[in-house]
């Protein structure tokens, strides 16, 4: 509630400093685009697509809603003034950090950026747009048209000369075509590296199974970044990216020790394969993967198929 209301405080700021003189005329003419510029220094973990839907919105409400899906792996804040410590107070980090960003004016060390910052596809198409919609458009002068002229030919005599008889030419046999079987499969176009960024982005997408103990488990332990939803990443939804770090989860809840043993081996066969798989797809989205389960018994029997992966045992309760 105090990061609400301090959040309330700051539209007011804003408000009052973007109607002062002297504010830059770009931003008061177009709220929009000054948004669009100021997130354009910020890493997006959704290439800016959340900001450009909100960009309309004042400042604070557009960092509210959009702080999800900011690069926070790679962005520290810091309270150089002071004036967000009681607002977040008791809070997480994430409150802190809405806190210094959403401020009128960012203070120069607030906001601590690790790498360089590529502009989000999102945010530079929208950019882009703007440049062309406020660029005149210049028109050649028009030109007169100039008489064409040709030079007037010599006329010499010719020389009287015999055809030359021509040799029957030799009919050529139509080539069959190959029959279809014979056609060399399709090749499919190689995805752009546009493409190829928006697979590999992690799109919070609802728990899938509705088993409220997974879903409380998966959003508990790694932590999720994304409380409440699974992390969609090149086509398959994991049940966690961990807050942090780049590190997608898979988490199961079996009661793998009460198993037969004729289900342990079925369970961990179908297992290893389905591991495989998300792997695959986390490693090739420059993903760690990580699998948790809960008991002792279940991690070694995975492991003792396959040592290659990184499984831990969780505290959650079935």
């Amino acid at each position: 509630m105090r990061l609400r209301a301090f959040i309330a405080l700051l539209l007011f700021v804003s408000a009052c400093a973007t109607s002062a003189p002297g504010s830059r005329e770009s931003a008061d003419r177009n709220p929009r685009l000054a948004n669009l510029q100021r997130a354009a220094t910020l890493p997006w973990t959704d290439g800016g697509q959340c900001i450009v839907e909100e960009a309309s919105q004042p400042w604070p409400v557009l960092v509210e809603r959009c702080f999800h899906a900011l690069d926070q792996e790679r962005v520290r804040f810091r309270d150089t003034t002071g004036r967000c410590s009681v607002a977040s107070a008791g809070a997480a980090a994430v409150g802190l950090g809405v806190c210094v960003l959403a401020a009128p004016e960012i203070v120069v060390g607030a906001v601590i950026i690790t790498g360089v910052v590529m502009v989000g596809f999102a945010i530079s198409e929208a950019l882009e747009a703007y440049e062309k919609r406020g660029r005149p458009q210049v028109r050649p002068p028009p030109t007169r048209p100039v008489p064409e002229t040709r030079p007037v030919p010599d006329v010499r005599p010719v020389a009287e000369t015999k055809p030359v008889p021509q040799e029957p030419q030799k009919k050529r046999r139509p080539k069959p075509e190959p029959a279809g079987e014979d056609w060399p499969p399709p090749v499919p176009p190689e995805p752009t590296d546009r493409e190829r960024r928006r697979r590999c982005e992690a799109i919070p997408v609802p728990h899938r199974g509705g088993d409220k103990a997974h879903n409380k488990c998966a959003d508990w332990y790694p932590p999720n970044r994304y409380p409440g939803m699974d992390a969609s990443v090149g086509g398959k939804d994991f049940d966690a990216l961990q807050v942090g770090v780049r590190v997608l989860w898979e988490i199961k809840l079996e009661e793998f020790d009460g198993y037969s043993d004729f289900l342990k081996e079925v369970t961990v066969k179908k297992e290893i394969k389905e591991f495989k798989e998300y792997r695959d797809i986390a490693l090739t989205c420059g993903y760690a993967f990580r699998v948790g389960v809960i008991s002792e018994a279940h991690k070694a029997a995975l492991l003792e198929r396959d040592d290659s992966f990184d499984i831990v045992v969780t505290r959650c309760k079935r």
